[in-house]
C-alpha cells in the first residue's frame, strides 16, 4: 500500500521507530523527564510500589489442565519470571510447593535472549506438550516453540514458528492450525495473518497444508480445533473487522457458513450453537434485541431451525458481561448497574437457571477459570476498591464457592468509602462513575482527584482493588474516580455502539460531565482535578487535553492513539477502522478530525502540564503517536510537557516488575505534584 505523504507534519521523521536519530531523541526525553523526578524520595516511592507488585503474598493465579493447576509468577528473584504447576491439594496449603517447568531468566541467560513469556498452550486432553510463545521485547510478535513438560526441554526438530503475530492452535499431537507470516501477501493491512494452513509434524511452513484465506481488507483469520470428545470438530473464523466475523464449520473438506449477523458473537460448545447480537436480529416475526443471548442445537441451525431458547435478554440497567461453560452448566457473568451478578444455567432441564451461592456481594466477580471438558469445576476472582482480591474455588453441585486465596492489604482502608455517581452527558444520557475517598469527604473543592476512564472496544471498567493505586494516591488524601463512559461495555453492545465512529464524541462528553460534576459537588476543581489513560483511554485523556483543557490541571497519556489522520498507516492501527472510521476517506476524516488531537493542538491555548509515556517495542499502537505529539506541543513552546519511552514492554508499557513500579512511580507522582500543591 502506497500511503500518501503528509507534507504539513513536521514530526513524520518520528515514525521510523528504531532509526538511531529518533531513539536519540525519545532516549533524551527519557533522560529529561526522570531527571525531574530522580531523589532518594522518589526511589523511595518506586521501592514502595514494588513492594506491591513483588509481594510474594499476592495471589497466583492459576487455570486447570488435566490434574495440574499452571500458573505464570514474576518477582525480584525472577524478574521475567517462572512458568509452574501444582496440585489442587497443594495449591490449598500456606506452603504450595511448585513443579517450575520453565525459568524464563535462566532461559533468556541461556540462549542470550532477553525473552519475555507471553503464553502457553498446552495439547488438550495430552498436557504433556505446550506451544510456548515468547516474545524478543514484550511485543505482540512472539516466538512460538513446542514444549515437552515431562522433559522439560523444548522438543528437538518439534514445531517452532519465527518472529510474528501468529494465530496458531493444536488439532492432535503432531498437527496445528497456524496463521503467520509465511512471506509476501500473507498479512492483512493490520498484520495479522491473512492464511490459515494445516502445519504437520516436521513440515517446513511453506509447505503447509493451505485450509483458508481472507482478503488483505479483512482483519485476520483463525482455524481452531475443538477436542470435546463427541463433538470434535475444526472451524475456521474469518474476522472481517473488530466487531464482524464469520464463524465456518469444515465438514468434509467444505466450510459450511453458521449464518448468523456478522456482528453477532458465536459461541460452540458440545451440541449447541450460542448466539449473542451485537445488533437487533429480526428471524420471522421475532426480533431478538442488542445484547441478548440465545441457544439452538447446532444440528437443528444447519438444518434451517430458527427456534432458539432465549437464555438472557438485556434491560436498561443489566448487560451480559461474559460467559463460561463447565463440563453440565453455563455460569453467565451479568452487570447490574456496573455490579456484577452470576446465574447458572443447566442445558439438561431447559436452561432452567438458579443463582450461584457463595459469592460475595458487592464486589466485581469475574470466572477465572472452568476446565469444562473435565468437570464442573470453576474458579472465581473477586476484588473491590478497598477490598483485597480473594480467589474462589466451587464445583457446581457439590461444593460451594469457598476462598481458597486472599491477597493481604497493601494500604489502610478503613478510613474509605466507595459512592456511585451519575453525570448527565450533553445529550441527556446519565453515565455512571465509582468515586472512592475518604469517609466523610468535605466537599470544598480542595481534593486532589484523579479521573480514570477507557470507553472504547466495549471493554469494561469495573471496581478492583489495586495496592498500587492505595498506596500510591488514596493513601496520600487523593480521591480515585472511574469512569463508566459510553464506548466500554458496562451496559453491553447498545453503550459500547453509542460512541463508535462519528459518535466517538459523545465518549468524551461523558467524561467530561463527569469532570464538571465532580467540580460542582465540591470534590474538587480543575486545578486540582487529573486524568490518566492508556491505549485508547490515552486517546480519551488526549482529547481531554485539546477539547477540554480548561477543566483539568494534569494529564497522564499512556501508550496513546493520538494522531487519528495517519494511525491506520502505523504498527496496527488498520485494525481499529470499525472502532473509529477511516481517515483516509474524506467523509470519514470529516467526522474523526473532530477527535485527533495531534491536529487539533494549538500555539494560543492554554493546556495543563502533561506526561506521556510509550514503549519502543510496542507494536499495537507503538510509541510514534506519542512521540510527535509530545514533539509538536514541545516545538510550539508549550509548557509542561513530558515525555517517557521505555525500550521494551510492548503495549503493556513495562517488562518486568521493576519497570512496572517505576513506571507507575513516575505517572502517580507527576500528578500529585501537579495537582496536589
Amino acid at each position: 500500500m502506497t500511503i500518501a505523504r503528509d507534507d504539513t507534519d513536521e514530526n513524520l521523521w518520528l515514525e521510523e521507530i528504531h532509526g538511531e536519530k529518533q531513539l536519540a531523541w525519545a532516549a533524551d526525553q527519557s533522560r529529561r523527564t526522570m531527571d525531574e523526578f530522580a531523589s532518594p524520595a522518589f526511589a523511595a516511592f518506586a521501592a514502595r510500589l514494588l513492594e506491591v507488585i513483588d509481594s510474594t503474598e499476592r495471589i497466583p493465579i492459576v487455570s486447570r489442565r488435566g490434574d495440574h493447576y499452571y500458573n505464570f509468577w514474576r518477582d525480584h528473584e525472577h524478574p521475567r519470571g517462572l512458568w509452574r504447576r501444582t496440585t489442587l491439594e497443594s495449591y490449598r496449603s500456606a506452603d504450595t510447593e511448585w513443579d517450575v517447568l520453565l525459568d524464563v531468566d535462566a532461559l533468556g541467560t541461556a540462549e542470550g535472549r532477553e525473552w519475555v513469556f507471553s503464553g502457553a498452550r498446552l495439547l488438550p486432553h495430552d498436557y504433556t506438550r505446550a506451544l510456548l510463545a515468547l516474545s524478543p521485547d514484550g511485543g505482540d510478535a512472539v516466538t512460538v516453540r513446542e514444549f515437552d513438560l515431562e522433559t522439560r526441554t523444548f522438543v528437538e526438530h518439534g514445531f517452532v514458528l519465527p518472529t510474528a503475530k501468529s494465530v496458531y492452535s493444536w488439532i492432535d499431537r503432531d498437527t496445528i492450525f497456524l496463521g503467520t507470516d509465511f512471506g509476501p501477501g500473507s498479512l492483512t493491512d493490520s498484520s495479522y495473518p491473512r492464511e490459515v494452513r494445516r502445519l504437520r509434524r516436521g513440515q517446513r511452513l511453506a509447505d503447509a497444508e493451505l485450509v483458508h484465506e481472507v482478503t488483505t481488507g479483512d482483519l485476520e483469520v483463525a482455524g481452531i480445533h475443538q477436542h470435546t470428545p463427541g463433538f470434535e470438530r475444526d472451524l475456521v473464523v474469518e474476522h472481517l473487522d473488530f466487531y464482524r466475523s464469520r464463524t465456518l464449520l469444515l465438514v468434509d473438506g467444505e466450510l459450511v457458513h453458521i449464518e448468523v449477523p456478522d456482528d453477532a458473537d458465536v459461541t460452540l460448545r458440545r451440541e449447541w450453537l450460542l448466539v449473542h447480537p451485537r445488533s437487533d436480529w429480526t428471524i420471522g416475526d421475532v426480533v431478538h434485541p442488542t445484547g441478548a443471548l440465545l441457544a439452538i442445537r447446532l444440528d437443528d441451525f444447519l438444518a434451517g431451525g430458527r427456534d432458539f431458547d432465549v437464555l438472557f435478554v438485556p434491560d436498561e440497567h443489566t448487560a451480559l458481561e461474559d460467559l463460561d461453560f463447565t463440563e453440565s452448566r453455563l455460569i453467565l457473568t451479568l452487570l447490574v448497574d456496573v455490579s456484577s451478578t452470576l446465574v447458572v444455567l443447566d442445558p439438561s432441564t431447559g436452561w432452567s437457571r438458579s443463582s450461584l451461592a457463595g459469592v460475595p456481594a458487592l464486589s466485581t466477580v469475574r470466572v477465572i477459570d472452568t476446565d469444562p471438558d473435565e468437570s464442573d469445576e470453576f474458579w472465581l476472582h473477586a476484588t473491590g476498591f478497598t477490598t483485597p482480591s480473594s480467589v474462589l474455588r466451587g464445583v457446581i453441585g457439590s461444593v460451594e464457592p469457598e476462598v481458597i486465596r486472599s491477597s493481604p492489604a497493601y494500604f489502610d482502608a478503613d478510613g474509605l468509602e466507595v459512592h456511585q455517581h451519575w453525570a448527565v452527558s450533553d445529550d441527556g444520557t446519565r453515565v455512571p462513575y465509582f468515586q472512592v475517598a475518604a469517609r466523610g469527604l468535605v466537599l470544598d473543592g480542595t481534593h486532589a482527584t484523579l479521573l480514570s476512564g477507557y470507553g472504547g472496544f466495549q471493554a469494561s471498567r469495573l471496581p478492583e482493588y489495586s495496592g498500587v493505586v492505595g498506596r500510591a494516591w488514596l493513601e496520600r488524601g487523593g480521591v480515585f474516580v472511574l469512569a463508566n463512559i459510553r464506548g466500554g461495555g458496562e451496559f453491553g453492545p447498545a453503550w459500547h455502539r453509542a460512541a463508535l465512529t462519528a459518535n466517538r464524541p459523545r465518549a468524551y462528553e461523558d467524561f467530561a460531565a463527569i469532570a464538571r460534576d465532580l467540580v460542582s459537588r465540591g470534590v474538587t476543581t480543575p486545578s486540582r482535578l487529573g486524568c490518566e489513560g492508556r491505549s485508547n483511554g490515552g486517546l480519551l485523556v488526549g482529547n481531554m487535553l485539546t477539547s477540554y483543557p480548561l477543566l483539568f490541571g494534569a494529564i497522564v497519556c499512556g501508550v496513546p492513539l493520538l494522531d487519528m489522520k495517519r494511525y491506520t498507516h502505523l504498527s496496527a492501527g488498520a485494525s481499529w477502522i470499525a472502532e473509529y472510521g477511516d481517515p483516509d476517506d474524506p467523509a470519514e476524516w470529516e467526522f474523526i478530525r473532530a477527535f485527533s488531537p495531534y491536529q487539533l493542538v494549538r500555539h494560543d491555548v492554554h493546556y495543563p502540564p502533561v506526561l506521556f509515556y510509550a514503549a519502543t517495542s510496542d507494536d499495537r499502537v507503538g510509541p510514534v503517536q506519542a512521540r510527535k505529539m509530545a514533539a509538536r506541543m514541545q516545538r510550539m513552546g508549550i509548557p509542561g510537557v513530558l515525555y517517557y519511552e521505555n525500550s521494551e514492554g510492548g503495549h503493556g508499557g513495562a517488562v518486568d516488575n521493576a519497570h512496572t513500579a517505576r513506571l507507575n512511580a513516575l505517572i502517580y507522582e507527576f500528578l500529585w505534584s501537579r495537582l496536589a500543591g
